[in-house]
């Protein structure tokens, strides 16, 4: 199963309300992702702690509808 581009931009920003986030679709195949999140819930956080933050918010999907996502997170400049 996979999923839009659409719904992971959604999620992300269900869980971080402000986030800025650009989904690009890698393969065409709608299970390869490159993602770029801005949240100011960043700030202060480690790289990987923003990324868990990422993966919580996809609530469980990485790995089943979703294969690969390659993340870029940072606070706002």
């Amino acid at each position: 199963m996979a999923m839009e581009a659409s719904e992971i931009a959604q999620l992300i920003k269900e869980a971080l309300p402000d986030a800025q986030v650009t989904i690009e679709d890698l393969r065409g195949d709608g299970d390869h992702y490159a993602a770029q999140v801005i949240s100011s819930a960043f700030v202060g956080k480690s790289r990987v702690q923003q990324h868990q933050m990422v993966y919580a918010a996809l609530r469980g999907r990485m790995g089943d509808q979703l294969h690969a996502l390659a993340l870029q997170t940072s606070a706002p400049k």
